[in-house]
């Protein structure tokens, strides 16, 4: 028995042996097959990262130009796309408001009935239209009115004025009537003859005739067909836009910068020109020396000849133009494009190569405006067509830049 159970120890014991030799053969294979393989597979990915590398060169090639616009010549040409190179130059300080383009004195009438009646127009009259000096342009009849025809009755009045004072002169001749009394029936005779004349020269089958005192355009007609007007009463107003005023309501905080204003630019609504005064004889008139009672506004007025179609009365933003400012970088504002509130300009930087800048604006003067940062002395600047590069820089159909600087 004791035999047996030895037999079987010893048994277990070289089995457990063989096990365990096969189990390190079995490792030492492995980890040479791994060692192996591990190498391998790190050589491969080493490559693999040598290929990243390659790829994160590329990538950083390509950033350098990822801002970059391409246009190319002949489209930007068809474009109108223009450019020129900055630099320093004077700028005159600038006070941006608001005013009101006005008729100069002496270059507007305003016509009034000389009779009281009822109007009736022989043509149509509207706003603008031409007129010349002496043209009629309206008739008042009072025909049928309950006083009766004013003609008339001055015509009356004159005629019977006129009996009178020729009776009188016999009889003062005779000392019959005083000089006195005389020379009262003179004057009645003489005021009723004035009062005839005056109306009687523009009489007409239809009644008497409204005409223009001078020649120009119809600013505003007051009346229409069928209305009854009394004597003094304004009918139509007549302007020859030849001479305007410019009216600057500017702040009372730029009241001490006022005496050094010397010209103006402004730009109309409806056109959206700027109109130079320089290049218009305009010439600064006066500046208020106190703020109005109602309001927190100092006046400035220049007056200019209307050699464009600038409209009498109409509201205008203004650009007061004092002294000059030395060495300051400026561009035209079509340089300019805007994206919420932030300004950029194109730099041009080769043949077909252009870059977005970010600027900062200062004073503007209506054509041009003062940069404060942004640009430098030098820089070639789109200054027409910045939109068409704006446009190119968001259309992503074009290729990569692979041209070299």
């Amino acid at each position: 028995m004791k035999k047996l159970i030895f037999m079987g120890v010893m048994g277990l014991f070289l089995l457990g042996s063989c096990n365990s030799k096969s189990g390190h053969d079995h490792e030492g294979h492995d980890h040479g097959t791994e060692e192996s393989h591990d190498h391998d597979h790190e050589g491969h990915d080493h490559e693999s990262e040598g290929h990243e590398g390659h790829n994160h060169g590329t990538e950083t090639a390509a950033a350098g130009h990822s801002d970059e616009i391409i246009l190319a010549p002949e489209k930007a040409k068809a474009a109108g796309v223009e450019s020129e190179i900055i630099q320093l130059k004077a700028f005159r300080q600038v006070i941006t408001t608001s005013g009101q383009v006005q008729a100069a004195q002496g270059d507007e009438s305003v016509v009034v009935a000389n009779v009281a009646g009822v109007v009736s127009f022989r043509h149509p009259v509207t706003d603008g239209m031409s007129v010349s000096k002496g043209a009629s342009i309206l008739n008042i009849s009072a025909e049928n009115m309950p006083d009766g025809d004013p003609v008339k009755r001055a015509r009356i009045a004159y005629e019977t004025a006129k009996k009178e004072y020729e009776r009188a002169a016999k009889l003062v001749e005779s000392q019959i009537i005083s000089q006195k009394d005389f020379n009262t029936i003179k004057e009645s005779y003489e005021n009723a003859q004035l009062a005839y004349g005056a109306i009687s020269k523009n009489q007409t089958k239809t009644g008497v005739s409204v005409t223009a005192p001078l020649g120009g355009y119809i600013k505003n007609c007051l009346v229409q067909e069928g209305d009854y007007v009394s004597v003094g009463q304004p009918l139509v107003s007549i302007t020859q836009n030849r001479r305007l005023f410019l009216r600057a309501d500017v702040s009372e905080k730029y009241y001490g910068y006022l005496h050094s204003i010397q010209s103006a630019n402004f730009k109309t609504p409806y056109d959206n020109k700027v109109y130079e005064l320089g290049e218009l004889k305009g010439r600064l008139l006066s500046y208020g020396k106190a703020s109005g009672g109602t309001s927190f506004y100092v006046p400035v007025t220049f007056e200019f000849d209307n050699r464009g179609d600038v409209i009498p009365g109409s509201y205008v933003e203004v650009y007061l133009l004092s002294s000059e400012m030395p060495d300051v970088l400026a561009l035209p504002v079509t340089a300019l494009t805007e994206e919420q509130g932030l300004y950029f300009v194109y730099l041009q930087l080769d043949e077909e190569g252009y870059k977005k800048q970010e600027v900062t604006l200062g004073a503007s003067n209506g054509k041009e405006v003062q940069i404060l940062t942004g640009l430098k002395a030098g820089d070639r600047v789109v200054t027409k067509g910045a939109y068409q590069v704006k446009l190119a820089s968001a259309s992503n159909a074009i290729p990569a830049h692979s041209h070299e600087h």
